[in-house]
C-alpha cells in the first residue's frame, strides 16, 4: 500500500494518522488514529515515560493486565 503526508500527518491503506495535541512542558502527546469505523478517530495519549492510553468515543480501551 503506497501512503500519502497530509498536512497533519499521514494516510496509509484504510487510516488516517494524525499528530494531535501535546503538552511539552509535561512531555505527553497524542495521536489521533481515523478510520471508516472510527469517524471520530481513537486517540493514542503518550506520557513521556512511555505509558499508553487509548480513548474513543466510547471511553477509554483497557488492556487484559489493566484490569
Amino acid at each position: 500500500m503506497k501512503g500519502q503526508i497530509t498536512d497533519y500527518g499521514f494516510e496509509w491503506g484504510p487510516v488516517e494518522v494524525s499528530r494531535g495535541f501535546d503538552d511539552e512542558k509535561k512531555g505527553w502527546v497524542t495521536l489521533i488514529l481515523t478510520t471508516k469505523k472510527y469517524p471520530h478517530g481513537i486517540q493514542v495519549y503518550v506520557t513521556k515515560t512511555g505509558k499508553v492510553r487509548v480513548h474513543s468515543a466510547k471511553g477509554e480501551w483497557l488492556l487484559n493486565e489493566d484490569r
